[in-house]
C-alpha cells in the first residue's frame, strides 16, 4: 500500500508580513490568499526493515535514517525529520518517502511550508489520527517555527490545509480562517487577467523576514505606518473581491505593494523594480512579488487585452511566464493499493 498526499501552493494577493509574531499578536494581522494547481507531494511505502528512507526530488538528495534513532536537526531534511519526530516517534515500521513540488524552494509560494502539511497528510492517514484542518495547520506552523525556529508567518500552512480563497485574521486568541464565497464568474475573469511570471531568482526569506521583526520592534514607524496600511488595504481589497470589482482589486493590489516594500530591506531590489515598471509601463494595473520578497515569483493583474505584452516584454527580460489555475481544495490524501 501507498499513501500519497497532496497540499496546494498559494498567491498571496495582500497581508503578507502581517501574520508574524509580535505584530499578530498586538496589533492583529489579516492576509487575502488563494491556492494555485501547484503543489507540494508526499508519498509514504511501509518497508521491510526498520530504516526510514527519504527521496528527495527537489534537493536530489536520498537519506537513511534508523527507526529509533535521534535525526539531529543538521541542514538536511530538517522539515522531514520534525514531522517524524512529531508524528512518528515509537513507530518501528520501516518506511519510504518520495517528495517533490511543483514550484522550487524559495519560489515564494509556500512550498516549504505546503511540503510539512503534505508530510502530515500521510502520517495522520496512516496513523488514523483525528486531527482538524486547524490542529494541522496550527502543528504544521508549530514544527517550522518553534521546533526548527524557521522565521516566518502563519499564512502558508493554513492556506495549504484548507485551499480556496481565504482571509485569515491572525490575534492573540488564535487563527480565524474566513473562506470566501466569490462569484465563479469573477474567478475566471480574476485568472484571465492575472499573469504569474517566475523572475528565476529564488531567495532566503528568514532573512527578509527577520530585518521586518527587527524593525517592528524597535517601533521604526516608518515600518508600523507601512504595516497597518497593508492591513487596511487587504480588508479593502477582500471586499472588492467579494462584489466583483476586479479593476479596483487590481489597483489596490499596487497600492499594497508599495507599502510592502517598505516592510524591510530587501523585499524588492532594482532587478524585481525594473520588471514591475515594464509591466506597468505596458498593461499591468497592480502586483507584486510572492512572499516575503527578494525574488520568486512576480504576479500581475493587467488589462485582459495587454496582457500578452506584458508576457511577451517580462520574457524579454529574463522572466518566465507560467500558467496556472485556482484550486479550491486543500489537503488531500488518499491510498493506493497495489
Amino acid at each position: 500500500m501507498i499513501i500519497r498526499s497532496r497540499a496546494p501552493l498559494r498567491i498571496s494577493f495582500a497581508g503578507g508580513g502581517t501574520d508574524i509574531s509580535p505584530y499578530m499578536e498586538e496589533r492583529g494581522g489579516v492576509v487575502l490568499s488563494a491556492t494555485i494547481d501547484k503543489y507540494a507531494y508526499a508519498s509514504l511505502r511501509l518497508t521491510p526493515g526498520r530504516d526510514v528512507t527519504v527521496r528527495s526530488l527537489d534537493y536530489e538528495i536520498v537519506a537513511q535514517y534508523h527507526v529509533g534513532c535521534d535525526m539531529p536537526y543538521d541542514g538536511e531534511l530538517d522539515l522531514v525529520k520534525a514531522v517524524l519526530k512529531n508524528l512518528n516517534n515509537g513507530n518501528r515500521q520501516g518506511l519510504e518517502f518520495f517528495l517533490h513540488t511543483d514550484a522550487p524552494p524559495g519560489s515564494g509560494l509556500g512550498s516549504s511550508s505546503t511540503m510539512v502539511v503534505a508530510l502530515i497528510g500521510v502520517l495522520k492517514h496512516w496513523h488514523g489520527l483525528p486531527l482538524t484542518h486547524y490542529e494541522i495547520a496550527e502543528l504544521a506552523y508549530r514544527i517550522e517555527r518553534e521546533d526548527l525556529a524557521i522565521a516566518g508567518g502563519m499564512q502558508d500552512q493554513y492556506s495549504a490545509v484548507f485551499g480556496g480563497f481565504n482571509f485569515m485574521e491572525f490575534g492573540r486568541p488564535g487563527v480565524i480562517v474566513n473562506p470566501l464565497r466569490i462569484d465563479p464568474n469573477v474567478v475566471n475573469e480574476l485568472q484571465y487577467n492575472l499573469l504569474l511570471c517566475y523572475t528565476g531568482k529564488r531567495r532566503l526569506s528568514a532573512n527578509i523576514i527577520q530585518n521586518q521583526i527587527q524593525s517592528y520592534q524597535t517601533k521604526d514607524q516608518n515600518v508600523l505606518k507601512a504595516m497597518d496600511e497593508l492591513k487596511a488595504l487587504t480588508i479593502r481589497m477582500k471586499n472588492a473581491l467579494l462584489k466583483g470589482q476586479l479593476e479596483e482589486f487590481g489597483k489596490l493590489l499596487h497600492e499594497a505593494w508599495i507599502h510592502k516594500k517598505r516592510m524591510a530591506r530587501g523585499i524588492s531590489n532594482a532587478e524585481i523594480d525594473g520588471l514591475y515598471e515594464t509591466a506597468r509601463q505596458h498593461g499591468a494595473i497592480g502586483g507584486k512579488i510572492t512572499g516575503a520578497g527578494g525574488g520568486g515569483y512576480l504576479f500581475l493583474y493587467c488589462e485582459f487585452d495587454k496582457k500578452h505584452i506584458v508576457a511577451k516584454k517580462l520574457e524579454e527580460l529574463g522572466a518566465r511566464p507560467v500558467d496556472f489555475s485556482f484550486e479550491p481544495r486543500g489537503l488531500h490524501t488518499w491510498e493506493v493499493r497495489s
